[in-house]
């Protein structure tokens, strides 16, 4: 069967067309925003076919959004996510008075972390990029709280066991050093939570910044901070 004429719930399709959030989707659906075939269904997880059956938001026919896909230098400061129960300031601040329509981040980076953070309405490649599967490399440059040996960045790539699994660097290696800090270099082929925060802790190390550089061959570059530029199409292909 063609993937397209498979059955999914609304807000998985809503997801899928690009449109919104899955979350997002399953709000209109649960506040009778959403008709299918002319009918208005409140479950989230009615099941429809997105390129056979009519679906409407407040009587508008629903197609899916022509995918989009950018990158944005995330300052520090800020969390990932579309909305914050504590009321915290998001990523979504970068892009006010752009009026862009509506795009996911790709990934996360915590709130006091900064650089590289990619967005799409496109879940496929989406799922690719986060898949530790088929995920490419993550560079970082972080800034550490004291002078490293070689023997650390050594450490750093043999890993330590955690609760959840193995933690390690594919790569580690300094950048420069003075009396007090250090600019490391390190590379991630997967991507815990607060990896290399927790990595580096367990050897005595504090983070005082990290930035992350590159993600695959996607490159950070002169992006200025706080800004955003869409990927061209060989970057996103």
């Amino acid at each position: 069967m063609h993937s397209g004429n498979r059955r999914h719930g609304i807000a998985r399709s809503l997801s899928k067309l690009g449109v919104a959030s899955r979350s997002i989707a399953a709000g209109w659906v649960s506040d009778g925003r959403i008709a299918v075939n002319g009918r208005v269904v409140r479950d989230p997880e009615f099941p429809v076919v997105a390129d056979r059956d009519q679906l409407t938001l407040d009587g508008q026919p629903l197609v899916a959004a022509k995918k989009r896909y950018l990158m944005l230098n995330k300052p520090r400061g800020l969390v990932t996510t579309t909305t914050d129960e504590k009321g915290r300031d998001t990523v979504y601040r970068c892009f006010d008075g752009a009026g862009l329509s509506w795009l996911a981040p790709v990934g996360r980076l915590d709130k006091a972390s900064e650089g590289l953070l990619l967005f799409s309405n496109d879940p496929e490649w989406a799922a690719r990029i986060t898949d530790p599967a088929t995920s490419p490399d993550k560079t970082y440059h972080v800034q550490i709280s004291a002078a490293p040996d070689a023997e650390l960045l050594q450490r750093l790539v043999a890993g330590i066991n955690c609760e959840d699994g193995r933690l390690a660097a594919k790569s580690a290696t300094l950048i420069r050093s003075g009396e007090k800090n250090a600019w490391l270099e390190i590379v991630l082929d997967e991507g815990r939570n607060r990896h290399i925060r927790r990595l580096l802790k367990a050897h005595g190390m504090g983070v005082l910044r990290l930035i992350r550089i590159a993600i695959g061959p996607l490159q950070l570059g002169t992006l200025p901070k706080g800004q955003w530029r869409w990927l061209e199409p060989h970057e996103y292909r």
